[in-house]
């Protein structure tokens, strides 16, 4: 069986929607891949992250991954000493691009900082409030439905997982894991395919001493796999900006070895096509390397 690696693309800032995803919409054509793009739909409040400095890890991630040369000033004072730009009304004909130029499209959310940092707290009304904010506005740029969602910071709970299901999504793409599953989370098992992503995030290596820049496209493909479907979660903001030149020698070295891309909305009907052999897996919360704070993993 072929090396099968599916990409896709979160859009967390107004930065990156403005200048992120039309490089990776130029670069992903040029190289013939397909990806799956997940657009952040309203206010960038990306300042308010200030609050993650409690947490585990927090600076040493951003000192090594030059946040403030990736993400620029301006987007990191958003929504604190600097008003927070709606990204849906400013960016629609941008984002409505992505689709016209061929790529799957989807929900991030519609405050990236509001689902990130919040959605533990909220109850199942906040939680539908704010995912129906995203779909509403989902739908005005493309006046229909979204088909998928990928939750920011793989952060997800029944909550989630239960608005997910009121949706209709054809799949979800919320945590990390090595196979598609559907999820069960205090004993309920929720009908929204759940395809994880299997591989690191750019972030997750960058600036460590054990991945420097010529080590990180070697070991990408040493972590490939031919007896599942490989997913990367890409970020418009690194791999479509700070980060675009390397991006483009893992795009390159894949195709030298053989990988074969392919869509995860097309990979999500074939899987569903045989439900009854989906696995159900418990979704739990859990540290992975190179990421602060907990994620939703799949086991």
């Amino acid at each position: 069986m072929p090396l099968r690696l599916a990409l896709k693309v979160d859009v967390d800032t107004d930065r990156g929607t403005r200048e992120g995803v039309p490089n990776l919409v130029a670069d992903l054509r040029a190289a013939g891949v397909p990806a799956c793009f997940l657009f952040s739909l309203g206010p960038d409040q990306t300042g308010r992250a200030i609050s993650r400095v409690f947490r585990p890890g927090f600076f040493q991630k951003v000192s090594r991954t030059s946040v403030v040369q990736i993400y620029g000033v301006r987007t990191l004072l958003n929504g604190t000493l600097l008003p927070a730009p709606h990204i849906g009304r400013r960016h629609a004909d941008a984002i409505r691009a992505v689709r016209a130029a061929g790529f799957e499209t989807g929900i991030h959310c519609h405050n990236h900082y509001q689902w990130q940092d919040h959605l533990m707290k909220w109850d199942l009304a906040e939680t539908r409030a704010e995912f129906g904010a995203a779909r509403a506005e989902y739908r005005r740029i493309f006046g229909g439905e979204a088909a998928t969602a990928g939750a920011p910071g793989w952060q997800s709970n029944a909550r989630s997982r239960e608005v997910y299901d009121e949706a209709g999504l054809l799949y979800s793409s919320d945590t990390r894991g090595a196979a598609p599953f559907f999820p069960r989370i205090d004993g309920k098992v929720f009908r929204t395919l759940e395809i994880p992503s299997t591989l690191p995030t750019f972030d997750e290596l960058m600036g460590r001493p054990e991945y420097p820049d010529e080590k990180i496209v070697p070991h990408y493909l040493s972590l490939l796999r031919e007896d599942r479907l490989n997913v990367l979660t890409t970020h418009a903001e690194l791999e479509g900006m700070g980060r675009r030149e390397l991006f483009g020698q893992l795009l390159a070295a894949c195709r030298q070895r053989g990988v074969e891309f392919v869509r995860l909305d097309e990979q999500a009907r074939a899987i569903l096509a045989n439900r009854a052999a989906i696995p159900i897996r418990d979704q739990g919360m859990a540290p992975i390397d190179g990421r602060s704070g907990l994620v939703a993993t799949e086991g």
